[in-house]
């Protein structure tokens, strides 16, 4: 490759392991079945999550649509859903200007999320879909690497990283049982992904061990995680490029309640100690 990404990934987050990113579901957004607050009132708690996060010493964040379950396949996401994380894109990036932060629109909306990340000035975007084809639940997701990154020259947002999540959660993958996660994970490597993201089967659930560790040993690229990582098991972890933290972070380790900063603030504490962080 013509990029060193490592290299770009240490720029961006100071190290290349043990990073934590922590996330925030943004409350239903007009038009969702769940919707009942107004914009101003879903910015607000976004951004206090924002400064919770910050303040309790997590290496970045990442907002996402969680809350809009059910959810729409890309081709057929309003463009209220577009501009309605775009409005809590730019209040997020205001109150934390200089932490790494990254965005995720479900589902699949890989361009949308790179448009808001793009007019947000984020850094990343997690994607789905980027290569090969699966079967979400909310139907059939194919490859979109192509697109995605010739949408991003164009636009001029190549400083905007594109995280991928490979065989991930939610999914069946049955018509590429022949591919394993390794093979994936080279596809991606090859079709030019900035990283890598490696999940158990559902939200929450842990990712393997060992599939961390092939997908590790097969790449140049980072390996994120991307579910099931607690402060019990954060140890075994440790060793991918970044831990994505949501639903261990939240009250009673459930993604739908709200963040719980004193456990938040415990997790980081045990991170720090096990990369040797000096004190300050």
């Amino acid at each position: 490759m013509s990029r060193n990404v490592l290299s770009l990934f240490s720029q961006l987050f100071g190290r290349t392991h043990g990073v934590v990113i922590g996330m925030i579901h943004v409350k239903a957004l007009p038009g969702s079945p769940r919707h009942t607050q107004a914009m101003r009132d879903i910015i607000r708690l976004a951004c206090k999550e924002a400064e919770g996060y910050s303040q309790a010493g997590v290496d970045g964040i990442m907002i996402e649509n969680m809350h809009d379950v059910p959810y729409l396949p890309a081709d057929r996401l309003g463009s209220e859903v577009t501009a309605s994380m775009t409005a809590v894109a730019c209040k997020v990036r205001e109150v934390c200007p200089s932490m790494p932060c990254g965005v995720q629109i479900l589902s699949g909306a890989n361009q949308e999320a790179l448009s808001v990340a793009h007019a947000a000035g984020l850094d990343f975007i997690r994607t789905e879909g980027f290569v090969f084809s699966h079967v979400g639940d909310e139907g059939l997701m194919n490859s979109c690497a192509g697109e995605l990154l010739r949408f991003r020259k164009n636009i001029g947002a190549e400083n905007v990283k594109v995280f991928t999540d490979i065989k991930k959660k939610h999914c069946s993958h049955a018509i590429t049982a022949d591919v394993g996660i390794t093979e994936t994970a080279l596809a991606a490597e090859f079709f030019g992904s900035d990283g890598v993201i490696v999940t158990g089967s559902a939200t929450g659930q842990e990712a393997s061990q060992q599939e961390i560790k092939d997908v590790q040993k097969s790449v140049n690229i980072p390996v994120l995680v991307g579910s099931g990582v607690t402060i019990d098991n954060l140890e075994q972890y440790l060793g991918a490029s970044a831990l994505i933290v949501g639903s261990h972070f939240k009250h009673n380790g459930l993604w739908h309640h709200d963040p719980d900063f004193a456990k938040v603030q415990r997790f980081m504490s045990e991170v720090k100690r096990l990369r040797g962080d000096p004190a300050k």
